[in-house]
């Protein structure tokens, strides 16, 4: 056989392998039919319209929704202040744009990190965030995907912070509307960040990505997203009068294609919302499918929160004076060493950022306990699980961890209170029906 016949069968047989790979790679088929939108009554989760609402796509930069979400709920527990700082990493400093281009080693305060986040969607500091909440951005996904799963997104995945390019990362329009519902109804004041137009930084000025914003009557948020898999990606929140619609659209072609088409699905759907006076924000987009939660075995259910090292990864701020006014003296150490608790020491906070409507009943004087802990972080995130599971029972309780000492141990206990005999025994029931543990307590308990 002579070199060119040789080279054209080898030629032939290489393209014909490339061929064959192609087609069996999944990004392909989801390119062809990417396209998925969804329009929520915001105070019912009734869908009002729906195309393909439970197709798997790539979320690109709605992931930041997502991060943000998770970073609301360190703000909300104390662990961090607006006025904290994350430090640059070499990994974070590498990421693709759009990006704000800190160097390594060089800090951000939380506040400015939200605010980069919302309108610049810059990449490096979503690895920041998720760098310094969980050390690594590994580990701050996986704790993305165990949040998606507690509120109900049951088809979604992350495997980042920014929404960067990774076929394991999905999500779909039902799940994100499901998000836009959730960060509205559990963090009512930090959601305003959402609306942010410009943000200046460094003597830069970055606009707003969401061209809604200003342009469409009633919006307030919330997010844009693209990656050339992906196409053009955007959640919005539009209220007018006493009518708030929850829209979002994946995989458009354009940029203004997809405004167009968000604007067009949510001026019809406003003609089927009525006029409600109730304030309140649905749980889920409708029903998802019954898939089980944490479904994805890398993903552990139960493992303890990642916690950052003081003055590495995270610079913390001291908290305000107010927030620790109500905590009860100092344990003093024990002659063995260990750190012993004077009286059981309680620590209540609120699974709701707006905490001022959610008052307890004193007079309920029953409790539920969802388990004892080594560590208070880890008490504080199944709480916080239990509350993100929507369910009614639990409005309005007061949730609290409880230090005490056994056999030569410090625990945490994690409860919510504010029941009676009744209530608290039928929502432990309830609890376990999801694979919680639980058992009530009584005044005495």
């Amino acid at each position: 056989m002579t070199h060119r016949k040789f080279a054209f069968a080898l030629f032939v047989v290489v393209t014909g392998f490339i061929m064959v790979l192609a087609a069996a790679l999944p990004g392909p088929a989801v390119a062809k039919a990417r396209f998925a939108a969804i329009a929520v009554d915001a105070k019912t989760g009734k869908i009002l319209f729906s195309r393909n609402a439970d197709a798997q796509r790539y979320p690109a930069s709605l992931t930041k929704i997502m991060t943000l979400y998770v970073l609301f709920q360190e703000l909300r527990t104390g662990r961090l202040t607006l006025n904290s700082r994350f430090v640059v990493s070499k990994h974070a400093a590498s990421m693709q744009p759009s990006k704000l281009g800190l160097k390594p080693g060089a800090t951000i305060r939380v506040e400015d990190a939200i605010k980069a986040l919302v309108t610049k969607s810059a990449n490096d500091i979503a690895v920041t965030v998720a760098e310094g909440v969980s050390k690594t951005e590994f580990a701050f996904a996986q704790r993305m995907t165990r949040t998606a799963r507690y509120l109900g997104m049951t088809r979604t995945r992350f495997r980042n912070a920014s929404g960067l390019p990774d076929g394991q990362q999905v999500t779909t329009a039902r799940d994100m509307a499901t998000l836009g519902l959730r960060i509205q109804r559990d963090f009512p004041r930090l959601y305003k960040y959402f609306k942010t137009a410009k943000f200046t930084y460094k003597g830069r000025t970055y606009g707003n990505h969401n061209r809604l914003l200003g342009r469409y009557q009633g919006t307030d948020g919330i997010k844009t997203g693209y990656t050339r898999a992906s196409g053009y990606n955007l959640t919005s929140s539009v209220r007018r009068g006493n009518r708030h619609i929850i829209g979002v659209v994946l995989g458009a072609k354009s940029g203004r294609a997809r405004n167009a088409y968000m604007m067009s699905m949510l001026t019809r759907a406003f003609k089927r919302v009525p006029n409600r006076k109730a304030t309140t924000i649905a749980n889920l987009a409708g029903k998802p499918p019954g898939l089980k939660p944490a479904a994805d075995p890398k993903i552990a259910k139960n493992a303890p929160l990642p916690q950052p090292k003081p003055g590495s990864e995270i610079k913390q701020e001291p908290a305000p004076k107010q927030e620790v006014a109500n905590l009860v003296p100092q344990p003093k150490p024990s002659p063995n060493g260990l750190t012993v608790p004077t009286k059981p020491q309680v620590l209540e906070f609120s699974l709701q950022e707006d905490s001022t409507a959610q008052r307890p009943n004193t007079a309920l004087g029953w409790s539920i306990q969802i388990g004892a802990y080594s560590e208070e972080a880890e008490a504080q995130q199944r709480l916080s699980e239990a509350l993100g599971l929507g369910m009614s029972q639990l409005d309005g309780k007061a949730a609290f961890t409880m230090a005490f000492y056994k056999n030569d141990q410090l625990l945490y206990r994690a409860r919510i209170r504010g029941f009676d005999q009744k209530e608290a025994r039928n929502t432990c029931r309830a609890l376990k029906r999801k694979s919680i543990s639980c058992f009530p307590l009584g005044p005495d308990g």
